[in-house]
């Protein structure tokens, strides 16, 4: 093993009706597919050059020849029943294999930056944890030296009370945060953001 860092990627499989569905609701289906592969090509750009051992964790099956190119990423699939417990199974599996700081970001951040993640692993070399907090009141990145289950238990996944309730949980640690960001589900997260207009302009003339 190369590095002590790993970087978990958190991503569904880009089918039609299956990905973005909150933000379906209001372009349709087949636009909100294109925003979240436009959003997948994001996050391959800004953590194929990072430092650090990158696993993808696909959400329905792994597949071989897509956008991960298999000689950067690892593939490995989700497994659990909900969120929480998915996490806390690759945390798992990440400091089992050796690993010391594990880092885990979704694939719809089109704020996230390679620097930003870049931080967060130096972050790690004073803090215990280090959180990304989302602009919905979740957190679009977490970091960890060790596991620490109760983050995954007891909480509301997908509402805006995920931070406040992970916060809880750290009181007592050594916790640092990056900058907040805006990650994309509803329509609100990508109406004036200049990168989307293409996307919204098909979206509006349909």
């Amino acid at each position: 093993m190369l590095s002590k860092n790993l970087l978990l990627i958190f991503t569904r499989n880009p089918e039609l009706g299956k990905c973005k569905t909150r933000l379906a609701a209001n372009v349709g289906d087949q636009i909100a597919l294109d925003i979240y592969k436009f959003l997948l090509n994001h996050t391959v750009s800004i953590t194929k050059n990072l430092s650090a051992t990158k696993t993808v964790y696909y959400s329905e099956n792994v597949w071989e020849n897509d956008i991960w190119d298999s000689t950067i990423f690892l593939k490995k699939l989700q497994n659990g029943s909900d969120l929480g417990y998915r996490m806390q199974q690759a945390f798992q599996e990440g400091f089992e294999d050796g690993f010391e700081k594990i880092i885990i970001i979704g694939s719809d951040l089109f704020d996230l930056s390679e620097n930003d993640i870049e931080n967060a692993f130096s972050a790690l070399n004073d803090a215990e944890f280090v959180l990304g907090p989302a602009e919905d009141g979740g957190y679009y990145l977490l970091g960890m030296k060790y596991l620490e289950p109760n983050i995954f238990k007891n909480k509301a996944w997908g509402t805006n009370t995920v931070l406040q309730d992970t916060l809880t949980d750290l009181k007592n640690k050594k916790t640092t945060f990056l900058e907040r960001r805006n990650d994309i589900d509803i329509y609100d997260d990508i109406k004036d953001v200049p990168a989307f207009k293409s996307f919204l302009k098909k979206y509006k003339n349909d």
